[in-house]
């Protein structure tokens, strides 16, 4: 698999589990504590999700996304790390694939620039 599709799957396994993170932390008995977690995942898969769009679609300006949601994964894996909860750790994971994966891709752009 090419790094392109790669990244695409990356981004889609991390909006669904960022997704399914944030519902899960509302069915937490303690809720409060979960607001910083809950708040990361959604924007983690809004941005995910954003970036696989634009790439499906092959936009240039996709890059500046890319560097975006490498960003908010890390954000959104630290937060889950913190927590013990099955599917907070099942995110934080993704996150940080989707994180290396934006990270391969974005070196894969940068030196393909410079040659």
């Amino acid at each position: 698999m090419d790094i392109h599709n790669e990244l695409l799957e990356s981004l889609e396994n991390c909006v669904k589990a960022c997704n399914y993170c944030a519902a899960s932390c509302l069915d937490e008995e303690n809720v409060q504590p979960m607001t910083d977690c809950i708040k990361l995942d959604l924007d983690c898969a809004d941005s995910c999700h954003l970036a696989l769009k634009l790439l499906v679609r092959n936009i240039t300006p996709a890059v500046s996304i890319i560097e975006f949601c490498k960003e908010i994964c890390a954000e959104c894996a630290a937060e889950c790390e913190k927590h013990d909860h099955d599917h907070c750790q099942q995110c934080a994971k993704a996150c940080r694939r989707c994180e290396d994966q934006c990270n391969k891709y974005l070196d894969r752009i940068a030196n393909a620039d410079t040659v």
